[in-house]
């Protein structure tokens, strides 16, 4: 909706677009899409189709690299190995999660247990932050509801929403159901209430995701970030006071706990002072 208040039209259910002409009088595109629509006038056309992994011309079959059934894949273990111990594979084209990042982390573990001895380096694909750079942006780490209710079961899974406008557009001269909104949901499960999802669609998404990633990886609690102070004003403080404000069990997930005013933990110090 955010898309349509900026002037974009949006051509709902069309199922892709069945051909592309030259429009004799004016030279700009026809499409014709495949329910039947026809957009004319169009200057510029921008292909989004997705990629496939470019496996094909490998001959991988021939060295006995399996490939998954569907979309052509290549089939790793945990520690990337293929189904061939001497080769392996890493990043968009075995299909796990197909970001650069993600790939760049796999290669870094990979080259730390094949070059420097770390018998058990691997690279974990669980709650790993991303973004979607649309307008506004999306940004989500972690198990969706769906995911966290199937793993888990309904009844242990509790959910934390929030809907508002980001205070930058405070002062803007329109009425606040016009204003762009930011939607905010937390995904707890377990007596415990351990965060096991995280979503953001609004400004500012992006940035305010990587912070939380880390919290996320650490195995944060709804009450570890309701004992993180607010910084106000920002959209990121609903993320640490959502719901009833510090009525989450009082469990931690990390090592130094907290909560309750717990003093933050002291390093380890090579010599003493």
């Amino acid at each position: 909706s955010e898309m349509v208040k900026q002037g974009i039209q949006v051509h709902r259910n069309t199922n892709g677009v069945a051909k592309i002409e030259i429009e004799a009088t004016t030279g700009k595109k026809m499409v014709t899409l495949q329910n039947g629509d026809t957009i004319y006038g169009v200057d510029t056309v921008l292909m989004a189709a997705g990629r496939v992994p470019n496996t094909e011309k490998l001959n991988l079959n021939s060295l006995g690299v399996a490939l998954t059934p569907k979309g052509g894949f290549i089939q790793v273990d945990d520690y990337q190995t293929t189904s061939v111990s001497n080769i392996f594979a890493l990043g968009d084209v075995c299909g796990t999660v197909e970001l650069t990042p993600m790939a760049i982390a796999a290669g870094r573990r990979l080259a730390d247990r094949l070059f420097a001895s770390v018998a058990d380096a691997k690279v974990s694909y669980e709650n790993v932050p991303t973004v979607v750079f649309s307008h506004p942006t999306i940004g989500t780490c972690g198990m969706t509801e769906p995911q966290a209710a199937a793993k888990y079961g309904a009844d242990n899974i509790k959910v934390y929403k929030s809907k508002f406008v980001n205070l930058f557009y405070g002062i803007f001269s329109m009425e606040s159901p016009d204003k762009p909104q930011t939607l905010m949901k937390i995904i707890t499960a377990g007596v415990e209430e351990k965060v096991v999802g995280m979503h953001v669609i609004g400004m500012g998404a992006d940035e305010m995701m990587q912070g939380f990633g880390v919290a996320m990886k650490m195995g944060a609690t709804k009450a570890d970030l309701d004992s993180c102070i607010a910084i106000h004003p920002t959209a990121a403080e609903e993320f640490v006071t959502m719901g009833v404000w510090g009525q989450s069990p009082q469990e931690t997930g990390a090592k130094v706990s907290p909560l309750m005013g717990a003093p933050t933990g002291e390093p380890t110090l090579k010599s003493k002072m």
